[in-house]
């Protein structure tokens, strides 16, 4: 998921370089109408904070030079995904919002290939971040195909963070994050180095080639993907938009699910479902209406 990055900041030179009201709202109208992110005053000093440390890597000497830069027509290339980097954070768990996974294994699978045993199950989890949930979700889709003969799937996963679906793409992970995995399933999927001192493990292979990561905003007008998806999970992302980019996003998001397809958002974001073509049908889990 995306909000503003709250981590600690860099201190520098370049930090008592000032942002002023005026630029500030500049910044914020311009990240609102890119990222969806809206930007209360209150957040200034934070913005300002951040992007010191692009200032500091570009050799920029002021934010005016800077936003100039950025908003460029070179900017808008090579600039803006660095930016989003900078401005963005990511918080993302194996397994979270648990309920959803019990949901998707005894319900929605099985009523799925009860009626397209011969068709592939296509998810898409937007707002991806570093790879959890789609792991998560291939890891849950491996298990039901070893009790249900037959049963193909695939997973695209998309991110606005070039940084994010760099880790993702790898796969390795601190092992505390590992710790919501179950036990039993941690032993099947999870690789440990050989190194005996590291902390670190990756996901094997076979999950790894579930899952298939590309770059994508969900503020684009229209959205790069090709096939409409019989599940989508986009949990924790919208939270940070405002209503109105809210329910443009959650209805782009329904325009690619096909009718009577489900839609998982997180627990916190249901007041965006009100004008989207779909019913709730479990706690945060909408269908499609057909």
């Amino acid at each position: 998921m995306h909000n503003l990055n709250i981590n600690n900041a860099n201190t520098n030179n370049k930090q008592l370089i000032k942002l002023s009201n005026k630029l500030f709202l500049e910044f914020s109208n311009f990240i609102y109408y890119k990222l969806g992110i809206h930007l209360p005053p209150e957040k200034k000093f934070l913005l300002q904070t951040r992007l010191s440390k692009r200032l500091n890597d570009l050799n920029i000497n002021s934010f005016e030079e800077y936003f100039k830069f950025l908003t460029s027509k070179s900017g808008l290339i090579k600039e803006l995904p660095e930016m989003v980097n900078v401005v963005t954070t990511n918080k993302t768990d194996f397994f979270r919002e648990s309920k959803h996974f019990e949901i998707l294994t005894n319900f929605v699978l099985p009523e799925y290939y009860k009626q397209n045993s011969n068709r592939s199950l296509k998810i898409w989890s937007a707002g991806c971040s570093t790879g959890a949930e789609p792991y998560t979700l291939a890891i849950v889709l491996k298990e039901f195909s070893e009790k249900n003969k037959g049963v193909k799937f695939s997973i695209l996963s998309t991110d606005i963070s070039t940084k994010v679906l760099m880790t993702a793409k790898k796969a390795i992970y601190d092992h505390q994050m590992a710790v919501p995995i179950p036990m039993d399933l941690r032993k099947k999927y999870l690789l440990k180095s050989k190194d005996k001192n590291s902390k670190f493990i990756r996901m094997s292979p076979e999950i790894r080639e579930c899952v298939k990561f590309e770059q994508l905003n969900l503020m684009d007008e229209e959205y790069n993907i090709k096939t409409p998806m019989d599940i989508i999970f986009c949990r924790n992302v919208i939270i940070y938009f405002d209503k109105k980019t809210q329910e443009k996003v959650v209805n782009k998001l329904c325009y690619h699910l096909k009718p009577k397809g489900y839609l998982f958002m997180g627990h916190s974001e249901s007041l965006a479902m009100t004008k989207a073509p779909v019913t709730n049908v479990f706690s945060a889990v909408y269908r499609k209406n057909a």
